[in-house]
């Protein structure tokens, strides 16, 4: 099987990426290599790649229309895993058109690509943030998802909605995966987990929204690429019983799928950073804020259907996984 990962200098299409090529599959993976977040962190991923048997990295912006079609006319992909995007809910409030560039011409291209070139199954990423002002818990893929509070949820409900269209249209299986605030070795600068280390080593406070009161579906890296590659290997098929009476938001007439994909066991953010100050062996100083504007107070993941179809059973709890990042970031950075 040849897959193509975009994002593959990435976070999580980093370790989706090591994680194929360990199964034989061949990899070919798509980066901008952008400067959202320091590129010597992008490159550093990138050369844990770099000269594995399978793997060939190609580096190209999704926007890039005639680089995208020349891309998918000279390879024949099984299957395209799409995780390139510009990601960051803040981020979105001040640079809006990098949203529309990326997350939406650049899937719209990504959709072109596997539908004239045969693609038989594409994955993609979609994020917890377009369930938005719903305060239902857990989160249901079942629920409905028409009230964002960022532009970055939007693009993202805005990429299930394309993908459904070609699915129906082109009968291109896809399958949309939400995911729940993924952390792990290796991840961004921008996520609170790198955040709140950097700082607390510094001796710096660390910023604490919502005055503390935050409840996030933390899930580790390795759990989520665990749920991927199944996922990858598990083409939808029409839901015989979905009826345009009743529209399911989950399920379709087309071989299209949406599924949650995170812990499923929601931790408030204070016992977070207990876990965080005792892997440190150092206390943090809180600076308590209010709830910044398009985030939300609490995700949790309702993941019963992924857990259903593939067998998804997440089982890395923080007390495991932030130790696992603090000695990345303590041999990485050489602290």
């Amino acid at each position: 099987m040849k897959v193509l990962v975009t994002g593959a200098a990435g976070f999580i299409g980093f370790h989706l990426a090591k994680r194929l090529l360990a199964l034989g599959r061949q990899v070919v993976g798509l980066d901008s290599l952008n400067e959202y977040y320091d590129p010597a962190l992008k490159q550093a991923r990138l050369a844990q790649l770099t000269g594995s048997p399978g793997f060939r990295f190609v580096r190209l912006d999704l926007s890039d229309r005639a680089g995208m079609e020349k891309l998918f006319r000279t390879e024949r992909f099984d299957a395209v895993v799409n995780l390139a995007a510009q990601a960051g809910v803040r981020f979105s409030l001040s640079n809006p058109h990098v949203y529309a560039e990326a997350n939406l011409v650049g899937f719209l291209n990504v959709l072109e690509g596997c539908r004239h070139g045969g693609v038989q199954h594409l994955v993609f990423a979609s994020s917890s943030s377009v369930y938005g002002l719903n305060v239902r818990m857990p989160f249901s893929v079942h629920d409905n998802v028409d009230h964002p509070v960022s532009l970055y949820a939007a693009t993202k409900k805005a990429n299930e909605l394309m993908a459904h269209s070609y699915s129906h249209l082109y009968r291109l299986p896809a399958t949309g995966l939400r995911f729940f605030t993924v952390y792990g070795p290796w991840g961004r600068p921008d996520m609170a987990l790198f955040k709140f280390t950097r700082a607390i080593l510094a001796g710096e406070p660390i910023d604490v929204y919502n005055h503390g009161n935050m409840r996030r579906d933390f899930t580790y890296v390795d759990d989520i690429v665990e749920g991927v590659v199944r996922v990858v290997d598990h083409v939808p098929a029409p839901d015989p019983r979905w009826d345009g009476a009743a529209p399911d938001p989950g399920t379709s007439s087309a071989p299209y799928r949406l599924y949650n994909i995170g812990n499923s066991n929601p931790v408030e953010l204070t016992e977070f950073v207990r876990v965080l100050e005792r892997a440190l062996g150092r206390s943090a100083q809180l600076n308590l804020l209010p709830l910044q504007p398009g985030d939300v107070p609490a995700t949790a993941a309702d993941v019963a259907d992924l857990s259903a179809e593939v067998g998804f059973a997440p089982s890395t709890g923080i007390e495991v996984g932030i130790p696992k990042f603090v000695a990345w970031y303590r041999q990485y950075y050489g602290e």
